[in-house]
């Protein structure tokens, strides 16, 4: 696999550039890692957080499944059931 092919092939089966792709999963890293944290403190202080990290997770389901509706399916991969 060529180099430029590399950091490519993924963005593009997604319908995203590289740049793209590396701002928007760099923004839900980012959003995930604020939920873990949260979930942390709420692990210790159950009366704070109770809500952020399920709410996190389906605001990044929900923006990365509208994202995906128009790009191709990646191969081998099936859709789990929620």
């Amino acid at each position: 696999m060529n180099l430029i092919r590399a950091f490519t092939e993924h963005p593009a089966s997604v319908g995203e550039t590289y740049t793209r792709h590396m701002a928007r999963a760099g923004c839900f890293g980012l959003r995930l890692i604020g939920a873990g944290i949260a979930c942390l403190v709420h692990a210790l202080l159950p009366f704070l957080f109770e809500r952020t990290g399920s709410a996190a997770v389906a605001e990044l389901n929900d923006r990365m499944v509208v994202n995906r509706r128009g790009a191709p399916p990646l191969a081998g991969t099936t859709r789990l059931p929620l």
